[in-house]
């Protein structure tokens, strides 16, 4: 059995204790092909970002780096600009054929709350070994918004796997012709490529995060005003120039369609497509923009942050790239059919935190 596991195989590993929980598992942390982690109890805020390292463990590392320690179980803020570190509830004692990748949840992605995880004898963030066996922690760091929290919130998600499982090329062109992956010619090089759609027909075409907001607790839905928290990016000739530091909302050109035997991750930074990061939360889910299911395809949010120097972007431009992977089955579970989901069908979408206009 080769693949990622989907839905039923993760209940099996915490009914068989490869998924250690400190509290009970939630019906709907289970996802098609991912499970969400939930923080714990305590936060600390730490002076710097760290890896573990070989034959070091995440609390001796902590020693070195933590500054205070934060009670979360009334709610705490964690501040802009900060750094902290979360056991989570979630541990795992994978057996020696089985890694695991984590990531940011869609909606941690785009409150530009970076989120990664870390643990013992880590050297890779959201990386996890073959046989791995401990804690989980998420490192947190707002970078647009300050954020209240709680324990048991979820702020990030692990996916399993066994065995080699991304599909090459050969096999995505075939997909493509057989059942189409994207609305438009599929451009097939290490993956799915994707661009930035600038020429929407309102001729809003993102959003850039404030610099100055107010607070944004995580448990409130359809809640704020998105003119509190938010300005609206429009193009000049289907151009958009991003600033240093800012952070974007944008939205990929393409519908993607990922069909029940497949997820997918977005591919993080590729520095040949400029000095920009693009998508903070890479998970694609069976059954996102599913066309079985009555789905047309679904639009790609793109969480932009620019780097060194201001940087032009065209419609139409390249900025990543969508690694299919196979499933090892078809879940029991599919996002945006048996699953309430957030996302499908999107277009240009801010976080569910922000009231629909």
């Amino acid at each position: 059995m080769t693949g990622v596991l989907p839905s039923q195989k993760i209940k099996d590993m915490i009914n068989t204790n490869k998924i250690i929980v400190t509290n009970p598992i939630d019906s709907d942390q289970i996802q098609p092909a991912s499970l969400d982690l939930r923080l714990g109890n305590t936060a600390y805020r730490v002076r710097a970002s760290f890896l573990a390292g070989s034959g070091n463990t995440v609390a001796e590392r902590l020693d070195d780096f933590k500054m205070h320690e934060i009670n979360l179980q009334n709610g705490a803020v964690l501040e802009k600009g900060c750094v902290y570190v979360v056991p989570l509830m979630e541990s795992l004692a994978l057996p020696e054929y089985i890694n695991a990748v984590a990531n940011a949840k869609s909606s941690t992605g785009r409150l530009d709350l970076f989120t990664r995880c870390i643990t013992d004898h880590g050297i890779e963030f959201d990386r996890i070994e073959k046989g791995y066996s401990g804690p989980l922690f998420a490192e947190i760091s707002p970078r647009s918004f300050s954020v209240l929290v709680k324990p048991g919130m979820r702020l990030n998600q692990i996916r399993f796997r066994e065995g080699k499982s991304v599909l090459s090329d050969d096999e995505l062109s075939q997909m493509h012709d057989n059942i189409g992956l994207v609305d438009s010619p599929a451009q097939i090089d290490q993956g799915l490529g994707f661009s930035v759609d600038l020429d929407l027909p309102n001729g809003l075409v993102g959003y850039r995060a404030k610099p100055h907001t107010g607070l944004i607790n995580l448990d409130n839905i359809n809640y704020y005003n998105i003119d509190d928290y938010w300005e609206p990016v429009f193009a000049h000739n289907k151009r958009i120039i991003l600033d240093p530091g800012a952070f974007y909302i944008l939205v990929s050109r393409e519908a993607v369609h990922i069909p029940p035997e497949c997820a997918a991750e977005m591919a993080p930074y590729l520095a040949m497509v400029g000095e920009f990061r693009v998508h903070y939360a890479g998970f694609f889910d069976p059954g996102f923009g599913n066309i079985d299911a009555g789905g047309k395809g679904s639009r790609g949010v793109l969480e932009v942050r620019c780097h060194e120097a201001p940087f032009a972007l065209e419609h139409g431009q390249s900025v990543g790239r969508l690694v299919y992977e196979k499933m090892s089955e078809i879940p029991d579970i599919l996002y945006g059919a048996d699953l309430k989901s957030n996302y499908q069908g999107q277009g240009l979408k801010l976080s569910k935190h922000f009231k629909i206009s």
